[in-house]
């Protein structure tokens, strides 16, 4: 295995919306194959056809290219091994289906799912398995020349694998370690289904696995109980020697942590369980995603990644960069990961301070233009680099800071009743005769000046600027006060001043 190529792969199924989970899976294999020098193959799952969704797959697609999550090969990359998607493998898998039937390693099994569903009232606990196959009707049971009648006839069929057993199946887990599983409790699984000539996921995967070289399964901890499955599969192709390692990743728990989490937790709590918007084909209903709810991907690709791993110190902000250098499989946690959603938000805001003004400018100008808003870029700048400390979302912005653009139209009534005392109208009118006169209207020459004017005055300060706030933001908001004035101008500061004193007397 060392002297491979390490090439992993994410196969998602077209079936709706990709789940946080998933997102998390295929970035580990992102970070695992980038500090590798390897390939990250992107396959899809769509055996199950009944399942398909119309537009799942492009919205996978686009999930991952806002997330900067980059793929090698695979459906819309292209690459030597494809086709990728498993819909357009058909023949390949027929191939290896005889192989197994021809090596007598599996079986064609010609039971109704009303003959099943006898069995499974006559015995509990059923399983098709080496205790019960013998009863059922398949090639093991029925002559050579029934069997090709039957398939002759067009009678539907499945072709089940036949495990043997009393055999203790090793799997070496690079989280878990080495996990032993007796095949006595393994029912012979079904591989191929006649009624669509397609295979099931579980030999589709491994001969997708074996035929496009993939080094390492990294998937989730739900596909466990398939793993000694799979190893079984490998041996009964002869392919021990190309088997690829496994590693089964923790679970994301709800954040309670009992339990998987699911799309109903993020309703009730209000956080997105998706990375984008999907709205349902079927019955239209609209879920939220990280990107239209304001998270940045960076800080959504950090957050997951420190969801069951850790890089084995205190830092908690990594770039993509750093996570690919730190990234070990060996480090991931064996058991669930809380979904601190409120951990989510702390990082979208580290990330919100670690942008640009500029960067964060031209994010907030879609929402300023909407409000009818107008303002030269370096202004929109400023009221960023004022207001940035104080937000977690660049939706957040307008509510904090709109005080900026738009003179107050009224003054809230809790602050008002508080702040704005017998005397504040006429403080106000002083301070505006004051400003009036002010030739630099800096923040700190402002500052200067009236401060001065209040201890001459013997004034509270805290009463003289809290009125003054509500006079010129219309509540008890917002950074420095000076600051806020110098981008106002005089002008403007003057007739919030005004109208104030006018207003609330």
């Amino acid at each position: 295995m060392s002297d491979r190529k390490v090439r992993v792969r994410f196969a998602p199924s077209p079936t709706g919306a990709l789940h946080i989970g998933g997102v998390r899976t295929a970035l580990y294999n992102y970070l695992f194959a980038r500090q590798h020098g390897g390939d990250l193959v992107f396959r899809i799952e769509d055996t199950d056809s009944n399942r398909f969704v119309p537009g799942a797959e492009e919205y996978i697609l686009e999930s991952f290219k806002w997330l900067n999550i980059e793929f090698d090969e695979g459906v819309s990359f292209g690459g030597k091994y494809g086709p990728y998607r498993q819909s357009e493998r058909r023949d390949i898998y027929k191939k290896y289906v005889d192989v197994l039937l021809e090596r007598g390693k599996a079986y064609i099994a010609f039971d109704t799912p009303e003959e099943l569903d006898k069995k499974r009232a006559d015995i509990a606990n059923f399983q098709y398995d080496a205790s019960t196959r013998e009863q059922m009707r398949n090639s093991l049971t029925l002559s050579k020349q029934e069997v090709e009648e039957l398939i002759a006839k067009g009678e539907q069929y499945v072709v089940r694998f036949k495990i043997e057993p009393h055999e203790d199946v090793c799997v070496n887990d690079l989280i878990r370690g080495e996990v032993i599983i007796n095949s006595s409790i393994l029912d012979d699984k079904v591989l191929y289904k006649s009624a669509d000539q397609l295979p099931t996921y579980h030999l589709a995967n491994i001969v997708d696995d074996h035929l496009m070289e993939i080094t390492h399964v990294i998937r989730g901890e739900e596909w466990l109980p398939s793993a000694p499955l799979h190893v079984l599969l490998y041996r009964a192709f002869d392919w021990e020697d190309t088997m690829p390692s496994f590693a089964h990743l923790p679970l994301l728990l709800k954040p309670e942590g009992n339990g998987k989490l699911s799309k109903r937790d993020g309703d009730r709590l209000g956080f997105p369980v998706f990375p984008l918007e999907w709205k349902d084909p079927k019955t239209g209903d609209v879920s939220s995603g990280f990107r239209e709810s304001g998270y940045l991907p960076e800080a959504v690709i950090n957050f997951l990644a420190l969801l069951g791993w850790n890089p084995g110190n205190d830092q908690e902000l990594l770039s993509m960069d750093e996570l690919i250098q730190l990234f070990d499989l060996s480090k991931c946690s064996k058991s669930g990961a809380k979904f601190d959603f409120k951990k989510g938000i702390w990082f979208n805001h580290q990330y919100i301070q670690k942008k640009s003004n500029a960067d964060l400018a031209k994010l907030f100008e879609p929402k300023l233009i909407s409000q009818g808003v107008n303002a030269p870029l370096d202004k929109v700048e400023r009221v960023v680099e004022l207001m940035k400390e104080r937000i977690s979302f660049v939706d957040e912005l307008w509510e904090a800071a709109s005080f900026f653009f738009v003179a107050p139209e009224s003054f809230d009534e809790k602050t008002a009743k508080k702040r704005w005392k017998e005397d504040s109208a006429k403080e106000m009118t002083e301070l505006a005769t004051l400003l009036e006169g002010l030739s630099d209207f800096s923040a700190a020459n402002q500052e200067a000046v009236v401060m001065d004017w209040i201890t001459q005055h013997d004034l509270k300060v805290g009463v003289v600027m809290n009125a003054f706030r509500l006079a010129v933001v219309g509540a008890s908001k917002g950074p420095h006060m000076f600051d806020i004035t110098e981008f106002l101008g005089k002008e403007e500061t003057l007739q919030r001043l005004y109208k104030a004193i006018e207003v609330l007397g």
